[in-house]
C-alpha cells in the first residue's frame, strides 16, 4: 500500500530566471503514512510553509511529484484536494464563519464534500454527537452551540476549527503554525486538543511550528528543514529522549540555523 502522502524530489522556484528568483524548495522527499503525526521546524525561509502550500494545492511544484494515496495530484487545484486535505491556519479567524453559530459551523464541516443539506447535517443524532465531541475538549463549547463563533476566544475558535477539520474526515491534515497567534497558556491547551483530535482522526498529519518544545512533545516524527530541504528526520523513539538543546545542536551540526523567534518561543 502506498503512503498516504508522498513528495518526490519536489522543488518550487518563484520568478525563475529573473534577478529576484527564489528557490523555496530544493528537492523535498517525504513519505507520510496513515496515522503518522509529523512536526516540522526550521527558521524563516526554511521551506516549511512552501511545503504545506504545495501539499494543499496553493501552488504547483516546479518539478517533482506530490502523490496522495498513490495518485499524482500536481495538477489538482486546492478545491479538488478538499476531500482529502484539511488545513488549519495560524490565524484563529480563518477556517470558520464568524457570523454563524458554533452549531452551524460544525454542520458546514459535516457537509463538506458531501451532497447533504444543512438541515440533514443538523438532525438530533448528529447534534448529540457534536455536543459529546465538544464536551471532550473541556472548553465549554458544548454549552455554546448557538453562540456566534465571532464571540469565542481565540483558543476556543482554534479548537473549534480543529474539530471542524476532523469532521471532514480528511486523509491529510495540515496544521500551519496553528498555535502561533495564541498566548502560551492557550497554546498549551489547544496543543492538548490537537493531540487528542489527531489521534482520533488517524490521518497523515503535518504540524509546522516555531516552538521546539511543542515539536518535541507531540507527534511521532520530527522534521527539520533548512534552505528548502529536509536536513533531519527524527523518529519517535529518538524524539522521546530529545531536549531543546539537543535539537538545536542537531540543527546547527546539519548546517541549519535557529531564528530568534524560535528561541523566544521556548
Amino acid at each position: 500500500m502506498p503512503p498516504t502522502l508522498r513528495l518526490i524530489d519536489v522543488t518550487l522556484t518563484y520568478n525563475p530566471g529573473r534577478a529576484d528568483e527564489v528557490r523555496a524548495l530544493r528537492g523535498v522527499n517525504l513519505d507520510v503514512d496513515q496515522g503518522e503525526f509529523i512536526t516540522v521546524v526550521g527558521s524563516n525561509g526554511a521551506g516549511k510553509s512552501s511545503t504545506v502550500q504545495v501539499i494543499a494545492g496553493d501552488v504547483r511544484p516546479s518539478t517533482g511529484e506530490v502523490r496522495m494515496n498513490g495518485r499524482v495530484v500536481n495538477a489538482w487545484p486546492e478545491h479538488k484536494r478538499a476531500g482529502l486535505v484539511a488545513r488549519v491556519f495560524d490565524d484563529p479567524r480563518v477556517g470558520s464563519a464568524p457570523d454563524l453559530s458554533v452549531e452551524d459551523n460544525l454542520a458546514l464541516a459535516l457537509a463538506r464534500g458531501r451532497r447533504r443539506t444543512l438541515r440533514f447535517a443538523l438532525d438530533q443524532k448528529r447534534r448529540r454527537h457534536l455536543r459529546e465531541k465538544l464536551s471532550e475538549l473541556g472548553l465549554g463549547l458544548e454549552d455554546r452551540l448557538h453562540q456566534r463563533v465571532g464571540l469565542l476566544s481565540a483558543g476556543q475558535r482554534q479548537s473549534l476549527t480543529m474539530v471542524m477539520a476532523g469532521l471532514a474526515s480528511p486523509r491529510i491534515l495540515l496544521l500551519d503554525e496553528h498555535l502561533a497567534a495564541l498566548d502560551p497558556a492557550t497554546a498549551q491547551r489547544v496543543l492538548t486538543v490537537t493531540s487528542t483530535l489527531v489521534r482520533e482522526m488517524e490521518c497523515a498529519t503535518l504540524m509546522v511550528t516555531h516552538n521546539m518544545d511543542h515539536a518535541i512533545s507531540i507527534g511521532t516524527r520530527l522534521l527539520v528543514m533548512s534552505g528548502g530541504v529536509i536536513i533531519s528526520d527524527i523518529a519517535e523513539q529518538e524524539k522521546q529522549d530529545l531536549t531543546v538543546k539537543g535539537l538545536i545542536d542537531r540543527i546547527t551540526r546539519a548546517g541549519g540555523t535557529v531564528a530568534d523567534r524560535t528561541l523566544l518561543a521556548q
